[in-house]
């Protein structure tokens, strides 16, 4: 069982858990998520089935896109509401104007020093988990970009930011900077993935959806995505039986008229054939492109 469920991840539950709920729904051996969201978030969350799980690490790695709400007044210590409140402050003298202020200060390439209840490891331990413990250690501010941050609804000390970013980007993070810009605290309170890499809500399918087919003794395959939809949104490079057979054995070729630089989609077509899907490469200094990542077969 090979390809992509687009899975809208429902409120309440962690990514692991929803990949254990598809898993027996599918009856499927291997399957895994493409990169976190907290049990307080919904939306995108792309599953990797089978041979799929070899190009998990492009959609780890690709830009989210996400709506939040955040609230002012009141800082936790995840930094959302699943946290316990540590400090409370009048917001009512926020206006939006102040917000919008702040908000260029979360744009553009930014710093950000990970949370201690986030899944990052420290010495093979989730963060999260030293935390519950009341054990902090030191992390290092990392690079991400916000490619667009905007508000779009203030009231009630409270605001929404619709959000493209970058991989690892923490969005707690930036409602707890917020808030310490403003000195009034913030918190997350709702989260939604809107898209992840070349996947956005209109591909996804719900939990309750797929237990509906399964009980009507639907198949649920008809659901996944192929395999390359991964990576659907890079170049394609057209192979040849003769040149693919290099490329299988792990060989760089040369391909007339390919992309000069960056990665690409590796197809084989034979004489009055469809192509089908190889795998990835990457093109070289020299302008041949390198097999990285191939399906079995």
């Amino acid at each position: 069982m090979n390809g992509v469920l687009v899975l809208d991840k429902p409120q309440g539950i962690s990514s692991s858990d929803a990949v254990q709920q598809v898993k027996r729904l599918f009856a499927a051996q291997k399957v895994g998520h493409t990169g976190s969201l907290d049990p307080l978030a919904t939306g995108v969350l792309p599953l990797c089935f089978g041979e799929a799980t070899k190009f998990s690490q492009f959609l780890l790695s690709s830009d989210k896109k996400y709506w939040t709400r955040i609230q002012l007044g009141v800082a936790t210590e995840t930094g959302d509401s699943d946290g316990e409140v540590v400090a409370q402050q009048d917001a009512s003298h926020i206006r939006q104007a102040d917000v919008e202020a702040v908000l260029p200060q979360f744009r553009g390439d930014i710093k950000q020093v990970p949370s201690m209840y986030s899944a990052l490891k420290h010495k093979g331990q989730p963060l999260y988990k030293l935390a519950r413990q009341g054990i902090e250690v030191e992390r290092e501010a990392r690079r991400v970009s916000i490619f667009s941050n905007e508000l779009v609804q203030f009231g009630d000390s409270s605001f929404e930011l619709e959000i493209h970013c970058s991989k690892g980007t923490y969005i707690r993070t930036i409602a707890e900077e917020i808030g310490a810009a403003l000195s009034v605290g913030a918190h997350v309170t709702a989260l939604h993935r809107r898209a992840a890499g070349p996947f956005d809500e209109s591909d996804m399918l719900s939990l309750s959806t797929l237990q509906a087919q399964r009980d009507k003794g639907e198949s649920l395959d008809q659901f996944l995505r192929p395999i390359d939809s991964a990576v659907g949104h890079w170049p394609e490079v057209v192979l040849s039986d003769a040149t693919a057979f290099y490329v299988r054995q792990g060989q760089p070729v040369q391909i007339a008229h390919a992309p000069t630089q960056g990665w690409v989609r590796l197809s084989e077509r034979s004489c009055n054939e469809e192509s089908h899907f190889l795998g990835v490469g990457e093109v070289l200094d020299d302008g041949r492109i390198a097999p990285r990542r191939l399906v079995a077969g």
